[in-house]
Order: structure tokens, then sequence, then C-alpha cells
């Protein structure tokens, strides 16, 4: 009989325990950003009645939902957070204080084909803030500032944050005589980057723009490179149409608002070519690259959208916000070696015993514990050397004995398993030396 396969299934990862205490520690600096900055935690079913999630989505991603039935009932498993998120406020609208700012950290699932940095099972970390009725675009200059505090903490300096407005791009549109085309021209230039300014010319042309047209467009998406002000360019266009203005006027509030929250200018850039081809944005678009690694691609996206929640209730609920794909990121940011794994373990200290009396390892190690150092005794009978050789394995940093002559004189003896040195200290030393 064969033996079962225990390989993981392609686009689902899997860590072993040094990997995935970096995780973690990447995990809770998100989570950690998010709660300073006033966001309260949700979590909502990973499951949810198909028609749920199937009422906001289309095209691909529809194709890509884990859809199946169990008795009556048709479920699906959520493809990212802000669907729930649009449920759960419909839902519970009446218990909640507005602005609602939620962070929501949790696996969803994409039945796409797995490829480099993209899986079928992933954290996403979102924060979104929803208003009741209508959203000052001060909380649109708020949410980079959360962006750099997470980049920041995670050791990053070069990365640049780039900030857009849909209504700028639609605008442009309707005064090319291309408004009913605006869905799939986003989605090309959302693309440009990826594939290079020829291949959305192309796909541009199989829309049936005219080459005049075309070049409006491209020329425009050309106007962020250029080192003057892109705000008075856009106004310098004489674009008068009224979603052109007003997106021009968002975005020239935005950037000089993300100043006042504390981001430098480096960190920040209008870029006209992002464009973030889903339909639900409205307003401003967010993308963050990381300088020194620019093959990755955005590593934190988002945007704002004027309508939350409309298939689940009769009200206007604004909204603004990102989400990081913290499993592409983490996998991405390994494989390039930028994330250095320690430890196989967040033990500080073993405690071995090397007496039959086990009571007064015990009581140190929940004495250590108390005082928040992660402990872990020895249990077992094996050579002294194994049981070290475990401590090192695992990149546990220090030892303490207690043997009969340690119970005798009050003491016990701290290694660091680093150095090698050795030293004798009583119990308040000790928990002193290790705080």
């Amino acid at each position: 009989m064969s033996k079962i396969i225990t390989t993981p299934m392609s686009g689902f990862m899997e860590l072993l325990p040094a990997e995935q205490l970096a995780f973690n520690k990447m995990f809770d600096t998100i989570r950690h950003t998010y709660e300073l900055f006033g966001f309260v935690p949700l979590d909502t079913p990973v499951l949810e009645r198909a028609e749920v999630l199937l009422a906001k989505v289309g095209g691909e991603t529809e194709k890509q939902i884990y859809q199946f039935k169990k008795g009556d009932t048709d479920l699906a498993m959520r493809f990212d957070l802000t669907v729930p998120l649009a449920r759960y406020v419909a839902e519970h609208y009446g218990h909640l204080t507005f602005p609602f700012r939620r962070y929501a950290m949790g696996k969803v699932y994409r039945g796409e084909r797995p490829q480099a940095g993209r899986f079928r099972e992933f954290y996403q970390c979102d924060i979104d803030i929803i208003g009741d009725g209508e959203l000052d675009i001060r909380y649109d200059a708020e949410i980079p500032s959360v962006i750099y505090m997470i980049f920041c903490t995670f050791g990053f300096e070069r990365f640049t944050i780039r900030i857009n407005n849909r209504k700028i791009l639609n605008g442009l549109f309707a005064s090319l005589g291309a408004a009913d085309k605006s869905t799939p021209i986003l989605q090309s230039l959302d693309r440009l980057e990826k594939i290079g300014a020829a291949a959305v010319e192309q796909e541009l042309g199989s829309l049936g723009l005219s080459v005049q047209v075309i070049e409006r467009i491209m020329a425009f998406t050309r106007i962020s490179q250029s080192k003057g002000d892109v705000i008075e360019a856009l106004r310098n266009l004489g674009i008068t149409d009224a979603q052109f203005v007003k997106g021009v006027d968002e975005l020239g509030a935005v950037l000089r608002l993300v100043k006042e929250f504390g981001v430098p200018a480096h960190n920040v850039a209008a870029d006209l070519t992002i464009a973030r081809g889903l339909d639900y944005y409205t307003g401003t678009v967010y993308e963050t690259r990381l300088d020194d690694y620019p093959d990755i691609g955005s590593v934190c996206s988002g945007g704002r959208f004027d309508d939350l929640a409309s298939h689940y209730i009769d009200r206007k609920l604004p909204g603004v916000g990102i989400s990081i794909g913290l499993t592409r990121l983490f996998d991405q940011l390994t494989k390039r070696g930028v994330i250095k794994t320690g430890a196989s373990t967040p033990t500080r200290v073993l405690v071995l015993a090397m007496m039959d009396d086990m009571a007064p390892s015990l009581a140190l190690a929940t004495e250590l514990r108390k005082h928040g150092i992660a402990t872990e005794v020895s249990f077992g009978a094996g050579k002294m050397k194994k049981r070290l050789g475990y401590a090192d394995k695992l990149g546990i940093p220090y030892a303490v004995f207690i043997g009969e002559d340690e119970v005798a004189k009050g003491v016990f003896t701290l290694k660091n398993l680093q150095t090698g040195m050795q030293e004798e200290l009583k119990r308040d030393e000790l928990i002193s030396r290790l705080s």
C-alpha cells in the first residue's frame, strides 16, 4: 500500500517553526500599528452564504470563489475581507458608531492558478474607515500615515506610497468620449507596469478607441513622471469635466494633508498610472512599492469607495481602506533574503533538573513565566550533552541548572549558551538578568 502524500496542495503556504515565528512578528507589528490608530478588530466567518459574496463580484473573481452546497444551503469561502465587512456593517448598523474604524486580519481563499507570489489561501490584513452618509477627505490622507508607520517598523526606509484618484481617470475618459469604456480602460492601465506601454496601447486599440484618444491617454499617464507639480500640470490640461476637476482637487488635498500627518515627501508620490482595476473604487487609490524590490510589485493597496453596502442595506456608507497581502509579502521577502529567521522557539530559558526532585525546577519555571520570560523544563534522564543539544538546535539562549548543590546554597546556575559564560545567581538576580 502506497503512503499518503504529505506535501501541501499547491498554493497553500506551510512554514517551519522559525519561519512561523518571523511571520507572526510581522503579523503582530501590523496588528499593533492598526490598534495605535484606533482601529478595532473584526473577525467575520470564513464561510458565508454564496449569495452574500456573489452579490458584489463578477468576472474573473466570481470564477475563483470556492463554492459548494451543504444540504439546501449554497456556501462560499470568503475571497477578501471587504465584502464580509459590507455584510457585517449592514447587519449591525444600528449598533455601530460611525466613522466605524475596523481592522481584519485573516485567511481568504481564491481558486486561481498558483504562481510565484500567488496563493490560494493567504492572509490579508485590512483596515477600513466607514462613514454614515459622508466621509471627510482627511481620512483618505490618514491612511498613508498608517502605511508609513508599518513599513518603517518593518525596517524599510526606501518605499513609496503612490496615490491617484479614480475621478481624474473617469473624468479624462469622459472628456475623450470614452466614458462607456472606463472599466476596461482602467483594467488595462492597471497592468501598465507589468505588461508595458506597447501592450496597453494594443489593448486600448482592441476596445475600439481611436489612435488620437489612445495617444491622449498614454500622454496623460506620463505626467507624473515629469519633475514638475502634478496637480498644476493636470489643471493646465484645461479639462472642464466636473468629475475630473473634483478628482484633481481631492488628489491635491490628500497630497497636502499627508504631510500634516507626518509622512515624509520622499515616501509619497502622485502617480496617474495607479488605477486599481476593481470597479468599487471611486476616489483616492493607493499602491505602495518597495523601492529596492520593484519586482515584488504592490505590497499594500486600496482606496476610497462611495458605496460599501448597497446590496445589503438602503444606506450610503462611503469608506476608505487598504489591504496588505501578508502571505505574499512574507514569501517574497523571505525568498530575497530580506527576512532573516532566528530561533525556532520563543523559549528563552531551558531549566535543567539534575536531580530526581523536580519541584524546584517547576517552581522556578512558574516564577520566570510570571515575569514574562518564556521558559521550558527539560524532563527525562538523558545525557546533559543531548539535552543541551536540544537547546542549541532550537536557538534557546540560556540554560538554568538546578542540582543538589544549587538547592543547598539557595542559588541557580545560569549558562549563556551562546558565550558559554556560567554564573551562580540568587532567584531575584536571575529574574533581573533574564528580564
